[in-house]
């Protein structure tokens, strides 16, 4: 399955709806939307998970140098996530601690 990217502007954010598989396949176009969104001045993004198939650990690599590309520009990245099998991955990792994760974009954009 290939990858989707969706950027919307909403209330100050940019927010990325990611579908698909996040694989070594295809976050190298993950990773460009990120830097690119970066680089043309959006300090505040949203990375919505909720279509997302399949992660694996490459995927997380991505969103985790995101983060860190984000918080280097005085941003922040959250993650909507309210899917069990990825919330768990996110747990097992660590990685629940690092990011905030929302379980809608409402709450998100209402954070």
């Amino acid at each position: 399955m290939d990858l989707g990217l969706d950027v919307q502007e909403r209330d100050g954010f940019a927010v990325l709806a990611v579908s698909g598989e996040v694989d070594v396949a295809t976050v190298p176009r993950l990773r460009e939307q990120l830097h690119g969104l970066v680089a043309q001045g959006s300090n505040k993004i949203i990375v919505n998970l909720d279509a997302v198939d399949f992660l694996d650990s490459t995927g997380l690599g991505v969103l985790v140098g995101g983060l860190k590309k984000v918080r280097a520009h005085d941003g922040s990245m959250e993650l909507i996530c309210s899917q069990d099998r990825l919330l768990k991955i996110f747990r097992i990792t660590g990685l629940a601690k690092v990011f905030t994760i929302h379980e809608s974009e409402s709450a998100a954009l209402g954070a």
